[in-house]
């Protein structure tokens, strides 16, 4: 036999079973679960917490002692006195359930936790330096990160990447995405920056890698291909434009729309793959450079259109970089190495 439970006023009623020997909450008394993002804010906010409550000298001074086996041998190497560093020690056994160090005939011996209190510390203040890499060793392993959008990445990375690690073998390239160029380049976000549009600023500078020619390519078969490819032909048809807009595509598509009559822009995209796809299913029309051309109708069954109008048209390729960062002597070589390598 079951009972019905009625909760609510008249307007909000509502009701549900209840089954004998069976618990049963009230859905609004349970608490949503905890999502990984507030799980992770109350493990930063503890462990600053812990942080906040350890004098991070301390460690400095327990690796010395550790590593010189003795308080008098320590205080030598970090130039205080023997009394700061027993002070020192009996700060940390305060903080750890453990002596840390027994002594030993006119030295000392680390106790079974310190040694494991060691092998992270160490490996911790190993990583530290790395990162500031403060005697600039052409041997520190370096990541350099190089903003591009996804498809002068696809196009330039490789050759990026056989021009740098010949030379540099320790650093790790990363390619990331372009959100907001003069942001990341000012934030030094990215070290370097490679796009089809010129960006400026006080912190910005920037050269020019090299002009590629602006085509236009439509599918295999399109039947613009079939006859005389000019204004009156090609202005039946559709544009699948590349944006964003202050890029340079835009631009020569209203270029193109004063000299051919209005037209109607059928799609737009942020992405050359979605462009070069949309294109080869269709008879819409594209705008691209000689080299993503040639890397995308590998992929699609493209052709060029060999139309008067754009001439010579070309885009200028520039690398950017902080004025500041550019000044650092291992990025500064690798910025020389990119020059030449598009020289070459």
């Amino acid at each position: 036999m079951q009972s019905i439970v009625t909760h609510g006023n008249a307007v909000g009623r509502y009701t549900w079973p209840i089954i004998p020997n069976r618990t049963h909450r009230v859905p609004e008394n349970t608490p949503p679960s905890e999502s990984p993002d507030r799980q992770d804010e109350r493990y930063d906010r503890q462990m600053f917490r812990i942080l906040r409550n350890i004098d991070l000298n301390l460690l400095t001074i327990f690796e010395a002692v550790y590593v010189h086996k003795g308080i008098v041998n320590a205080a030598k190497i970090l130039n205080i006195t023997p009394s700061a560093i027993s002070q020192s020690i009996n700060k940390l056994r305060a903080l750890f359930p453990d002596p840390l160090f027994i002594r030993k005939g006119q030295g000392v011996t680390p106790t079974a936790y310190a040694t494991h209190l060691h092998q992270y510390i160490s490996r911790g203040m190993e990583a530290f330096l790395s990162a500031l890499d403060i005697t600039g060793s052409p041997h520190q392993q370096r990541v350099i990160t190089i903003a591009t959008t996804p498809a002068m990445g696809a196009l330039l990375m490789p050759g990026l990447a056989s021009a740098l690690k010949p030379t540099f073998p320790q650093i790790l390239l990363h390619n990331i995405a372009i959100v907001d160029a003069a942001r990341q380049l000012d934030q030094r976000q990215v070290d370097l920056l490679i796009d089809t549009h010129l960006h400026s600023g006080q912190a910005i500078s920037h050269h020019v890698l090299y002009q590629d020619r602006v085509q236009m390519y439509c599918r295999a078969g399109h039947p613009a291909l079939d006859g005389p490819q000019d204004e009156t032909t090609l202005a039946e048809y559709e544009f699948a434009l590349l944006l964003p807009e202050g890029q340079r595509y835009p631009t020569l598509h209203r270029r193109l729309q004063e000299e051919m009559g209005e037209r109607r822009c059928g799609f737009s995209t942020f992405n050359l793959m979605t462009q070069a796809a949309m294109i080869a299913g269709s008879d819409m029309l594209g705008l691209t450079t000689e080299r993503l051309f040639a890397m995308v109708s590998r992929l699609w069954p493209l052709q060029t259109l060999d139309f008067p109008s754009l001439g010579e048209e070309q885009i200028d390729v520039a690398l950017h970089f902080n004025k500041l960062s550019g000044k650092e002597p291992l990025l500064k070589e690798i910025i020389e190495t990119v020059i030449r390598s598009f020289k070459a």
